[in-house]
């Protein structure tokens, strides 16, 4: 348990710490989030159109309504706590990636989903559109990361309890009862 906190805790303040250098910003953190965006708006366009993007802007054409996904809503940060918290538990490098690709999918699928409910809250009130901005989706985001790895957890296959052979003979037949 305490190498996992440590692991853990060593990489969330490691990751957190390069996701915030500019280099890292310019070429990576922005580019992902504008891709967000326009993935947002080729969603929001099957059902609306007259929707744009430019970097990690959305704008309404008929209203001039927009969005920036800021830092902090493109879920990242919930990415750094999955991908701290899979790659500091003792499992396979194969389960990890696995999990981690599957937990990237449903974070981002639910980013989605917050981002296009807000886009269309804040042309209709402002007031809803803070309060599930700052509070309900902020949780939910970060509830997601817990809620994949939980169940990536339950989907590990039990640890071998064999104990080790030292090497100072057979090992022994397990007796039957």
């Amino acid at each position: 348990m305490a190498r996992f906190f440590i692991v853990f805790v060593v990489l969330l303040v490691t990751l957190f710490s390069v996701e915030v250098m500019k280099p890292v910003q310019d070429h990576v953190i922005l580019p992902f989030t504008a891709g967000i965006a326009w993935v947002s708006v080729n969603l929001i366009e099957l059902f609306d159109a007259g929707v744009i993007s430019s970097g990690k802007v959305i704008r309404d054409l008929e209203s001039g309504f927009a969005v920036s996904i800021e830092p902090g809503c493109n879920g990242v940060e919930a990415l750094i706590i999955l991908f701290a918290a899979m790659f500091a538990f003792p499992a396979s490098l194969k389960a990890k990636l696995i999990g981690f690709a599957i937990g990237f999918v449903a974070i981002q699928a639910l980013n989605l989903v917050r981002i296009i409910s807000l886009f269309y809250l804040g042309q209709w009130n402002m007031v809803w559109f803070e309060w599930f901005h700052l509070y309900l989706w902020q949780a939910l985001i970060i509830l997601d990361a817990l809620v994949v790895w939980l169940i990536w957890l339950r989907r590990l296959p039990p640890p071998d309890r064999t104990p080790p052979n030292d090497g100072a003979g057979p090992t022994p037949e397990p007796q039957q009862a």
